[in-house]
């Protein structure tokens, strides 16, 4: 066991990755901290040779990607307290005891660097990073996940130890810095920023991709927040659907009086709202089962009261009320020799009650399957 293991994924950065050792070396001499370098490196230049030259110890991860090197590294790591950081060196190690002293005074279990609250040097950020893609993303993870960070996608961090093996990672790309986050909030960790330098790179090719990195950070929030993607849509698109049809019905004046029209625009808002419902119902108790997510009052409800007999056995008598009436109307059809049939209200209420209750009778089987 070591104080400070510093891990850093590389990939063909020869022409910095010495300086980010030496700045490291400099800080453990400095503060007397009895540290580690670990590098997961993947690459086809000299920098795996450079950094074992330097006195760190290279790992070679047995697959590509940004977070997949993290986690490779991590496994080799033994210090109480862990730092990342990148090899081109844009962060500066050199102000890694800002990101240590919070953990060593135990006021935190996580600390993330802020790019924000510090510096970005000229050249640094591309425009549409800083200004659009960055605050678009972390605007999506404090509003999804309540994070309530500036920076969300630094790289600049360090874990405690034990809060690290807390928390479960999987992600192999670029998104691994939005799960951090995440499951640290998931586990109810305690998170700090801290202002940090952030500078040009100095050689060699960005890796990252505006816009398809972006997409992947923006997908896998997504994936991970139900509430937001299905059940809010879902109730909204609903109680839409059901105002529609009962004022249509009723023919409500809402400075016009709802027409046939509004009442099948209704039911099929109804029904795709009922459908959403459910998918994020699946999603939510999916992601409980996986330990992708934590379990709330929906899913504490569902888990605890829901049977596969119970789901089939309301969607039937939902079905049964409207596949009756559709059934009456068919026979009227019949009986008056097969003349146009008026549609009025109560026919698409009752189509409406097929369409749910066949929803509910499947669905059931899928969440039971779930359930399982």
């Amino acid at each position: 066991m070591v104080d400070v293991s510093v891990v850093i994924p590389s990939l063909n950065e020869a022409g910095t990755i010495g300086k980010c050792i030496e700045k490291i070396k400099a800080v453990f001499k400095r503060y007397k901290i009895d540290g580690e370098i670990i590098v997961a490196d993947n690459s086809d230049d000299e920098t795996p040779r450079v950094a074992m030259a330097l006195g760190a110890k290279v790992v070679t991860p047995d697959k590509k990607g940004y977070g997949y090197a993290y986690i490779y590294g991590f496994k080799h790591a033994r210090g109480k307290f862990i730092v990342m950081g990148d090899a081109d060196n844009t962060y500066d190690f050199s102000e890694m005891p800002r990101l240590l002293e919070p953990l060593m005074k135990d006021e935190a279990d996580l600390v993330i660097g802020s790019r924000f609250k510090g510096e970005i040097k000229p050249g640094a950020m591309p425009w549409l990073h800083r200004y659009v893609g960055n605050p678009i993303l972390t605007g999506f993870l404090n509003l999804f996940f309540k994070v309530g960070v500036s920076d969300a996608h630094c790289g600049f961090r360090a874990i405690k130890r034990d809060a690290l093996e807390k928390i479960k990672l999987r992600s192999h790309g670029m998104e691994f810095a939005s799960e951090m986050l995440m499951e640290a909030i998931r586990r109810k960790m305690r998170i700090k920023e801290v202002p940090i330098t952030y500078y040009p790179r100095e050689s060699g090719e960005s890796k990252l991709s505006s816009f398809s990195d972006g997409w992947r950070h923006l997908k896998f929030m997504m994936l991970y927040a139900p509430t937001h993607i299905y059940l809010i849509p879902g109730l909204l698109l609903g109680i839409l659907g059901i105002f529609l049809m009962f004022s249509s019905y009723f023919e409500i004046n809402l400075g016009y009086i709802p027409g046939f029209h509004s009442m099948i625009l209704g039911s099929l808002l109804l029904i795709a709202g009922y459908q959403i419902l459910f998918l994020g119902i699946f999603a939510k108790v999916y992601g409980v089962c996986m330990d992708m997510l934590n379990p709330d009052r929906i899913t504490f409800f569902i888990l605890k009261h829901f049977s596969l007999e119970k789901g089939v056995i309301l969607g039937l008598l939902i079905f049964l009320t409207g596949f009756i009436y559709s059934g009456f109307l068919v026979a009227r059809w019949f009986k008056s020799g097969f003349t146009v049939l008026p549609l009025r209200g109560e026919s698409m209420i009752a189509y409406t009650l097929v369409v749910i209750g066949l929803e509910t009778f499947f669905n059931a089987f899928f969440l039971g399957m779930l359930n399982r």
